[in-house]
């Protein structure tokens, strides 16, 4: 791959790996940076990049191994020294505005974060899948590539998920 591809690749593909980071990290400002630092290792790699391939699923499991790299690494700066938090709070959420009333809108963004928090009390492989699936729409095949694992694994994940999900969302919508 070279520079005009790249940048292609980064003109195409950028809005979805932003918000792919975006949503595993739930923080505008980590999400920027493991943004910077996927296309900055796209940059050192470039060669090894594919154009002809999906360089979208490269991409994403860039992402993805910084991400778990850096999660790796507090982990263990906090058994050695606690310094404080990771946060994983999504801020500046974009909501869609759509006509209604007021209150149909309140209800909808009400349930549509109670979906988003369900999703994020996930453990983190079945989280990935299912951001991967329902957000970036990519298929079995490209998840299990992404994330170097066999597509059964990721058929059972996000089977998994799906009844984590419904089970924790039932108990909310019958509160409703």
């Amino acid at each position: 791959m070279n520079r005009i591809q790249l940048e292609q690749c980064i003109h195409e593909y950028g809005t979805d790996i932003y918000r792919f980071c975006r949503q595993i990290t739930e923080s505008r400002q980590e999400a920027e940076d493991l943004y910077q630092d996927t296309f900055l290792k796209a940059v050192e790699l470039e060669e090894q990049i594919d154009f002809r391939y999906n360089p979208r699923s490269y991409l994403i499991s860039v992402a993805i191994r910084i991400w778990k790299n850096r999660r790796r690494k507090f982990a263990w700066r906090q058994r050695i020294a606690e310094t404080c938090k990771f946060t994983e709070k999504l801020r500046d959420e974009e909501i869609p505005e759509q006509a209604g009333s007021a209150e149909a809108e309140a209800l909808k963004q009400e349930l549509q974060e109670q979906v988003r928090n369900a999703v994020r009390n996930l453990n983190e492989k079945y989280r990935i899948p299912v951001y991967l699936y329902y957000t970036l729409q990519l298929s079995v095949e490209e998840i299990a590539n992404t994330m170097e694992i066999p597509q059964g694994t990721v058929k059972s994940r996000l089977h998994k998920a799906r009844a984590l999900l419904k089970k924790e969302l039932e108990v909310i919508w019958d509160e409703i």
